[in-house]
């Protein structure tokens, strides 16, 4: 459905995009995973021809980007970062403009913008202004836009950023249903619960590279996840840091953490706290952290997901 072809964008002085390369299939739900700046949006923004990239293709249903940009408009629905509203008209006029740009005929348009509306619980509030709306309200009138003209591919941007739970988890709902019915979805967020929750594949993004893709379980053993004692001190010199890395291979430092990465937590937690302990390093806190998106890209990459 989707090919994406050693993409590379650069800002001025800043390579966004290092050579990205993955495709999708039909009816897939496919989410591109990773902090902010990682180069997730300008991904998409190619993707859905805001962007031109400086190298690379992308083919989209059998289409060239660059040769058939109206052919792929036509089949793709996209909801930006940003909210892209009027905040003086109503949600009804909003979505009239929008399903306008795709010459609907204006008895289908104002049906299916009274189902969308419907989809979204906002069918009661569709005469007032966008103006008087709540953050998650705007953000499902945002996705409604991009609905109208029966996409077969939608692109999410971040669409859950500073919401509420109640429009998160509606959107969440709505996406899914839309999954489950067949719409091709592509999907960036660096909320791993979100990418876990609803994406069949994953392509983890950070500085501008794809490092690792596939299925959280393809994710999971490609890397030979383990899961991880985190344990905070309240100081940790690089001396004792040493100590304790000499004699415990498998870890990682950040900041006043050390992560030690275990095949066997229950046997190892009490072996790390002794060696600690020994060692003179004061703890302050331990945690054990499940084998999740989360871990799988610290292990990758040695930086929190929210950094």
């Amino acid at each position: 459905m989707i090919s994406v072809s050693n993409l590379s964008k650069r800002y001025n002085t800043v390579q966004a995009l290092k050579g990205i390369s993955f495709d999708i299939k039909q009816g897939e739900f496919f989410g591109l995973l990773g902090p902010n700046g990682a180069g997730k949006t300008t991904t998409i923004s190619i993707m859905n021809t805001i962007l031109k990239p400086d190298e690379g293709s992308v083919e989209i249903a059998g289409y060239d980007l660059k040769r058939n940009p109206i052919e792929c408009k036509k089949i793709i629905g996209v909801v930006p970062q940003e909210i892209a509203l009027y905040n003086e008209l109503s949600a009804y006029k909003n979505l009239i403009f929008w399903g306008g740009l795709y010459k609907i005929p204006s008895s289908e348009l104002k049906l299916r913008i009274n189902e969308t509306l419907k989809l979204f619980g906002l069918l009661d509030r569709k005469n007032d202004k966008v103006k008087t709306y709540s953050g998650g309200m705007k953000r499902r009138i945002n996705i409604a836009s991009a609905l109208l003209h029966k996409p077969k591919i939608l692109f999410l941007d971040e669409p859950t950023v500073g919401i509420d739970p109640q429009s998160r988890n509606l959107i969440f709902e709505v996406i899914e249903k839309l999954h489950q019915e067949g719409m091709t979805i592509v999907y960036s967020t660096h909320y791993m619960e979100e990418a876990e929750r609803l994406c069949d594949r994953i392509g983890i993004i950070d500085d501008g590279r794809i490092i690792a893709q596939g299925t959280f379980d393809e994710l999971k053993s490609s890397n030979n996840m383990k899961e991880t004692i985190v344990i905070s001190f309240v100081d940790l010199t690089n001396e004792l840091f040493d100590k304790i890395a000499s004699a415990w291979k498998d870890l990682k430092r950040i900041e006043n953490s050390i992560h030690f990465y275990s095949s066997h937590v229950k046997n190892d937690l009490s072996k790390v706290i002794l060696k600690c302990s020994e060692i003179g390093l004061d703890i302050l806190q331990i945690n054990i952290q499940k084998i999740n998106l989360e871990t799988i890209f610290l292990s990758l990459t040695g930086k929190q997901l929210r950094d």
